[in-house]
């Protein structure tokens, strides 16, 4: 099978920065699309940033200029630096992937989640 193990998380005081990294594993043929999404308290989970394997990117309005995704493709890892953070950036991240699964196909996998709190 596969999984996505997420880290990086944790508590930032407004404007500090935090790396998220997601990590895929198991029969892994290749990746498609890696994404970062976000949910916060009483909200629906929400795109934050998108790297297809074309090397296409998107962010959300709200985290342009801010944030920034990158792949390692060796690794099968996707980040996410978060910079200038403010407190609305506060919720859980969950990191997404399009996988093509030998002997299985294409589905899409979810991490965890972690948690990035924004202090003001």
């Amino acid at each position: 099978q596969v999984q996505l193990v997420e880290s990086g998380g944790g508590l930032v005081q407004a404007e500090g920065s935090l790396r998220l990294s997601c990590a895929a594993s198991g029969s892994i043929f290749s990746i498609s699309a890696m994404g970062w999404y976000r949910q916060a308290p009483g909200k629906q989970r929400e795109l934050v940033a998108l790297d297809t394997s074309g090397g296409s990117t998107n962010y959300a309005d709200s985290v342009k200029g801010r944030f920034t995704i990158s792949r390692d493709n060796a690794k099968n890892t996707v980040y996410l630096q978060m910079n200038s953070l403010k407190p609305e950036d506060t919720a859980v991240y969950y990191c997404s992937a399009r996988i093509i699964v030998l002997h299985t196909g294409v589905k899409d996998y979810w991490g965890q989640g972690t948690q990035v709190t924004v202090s003001s």
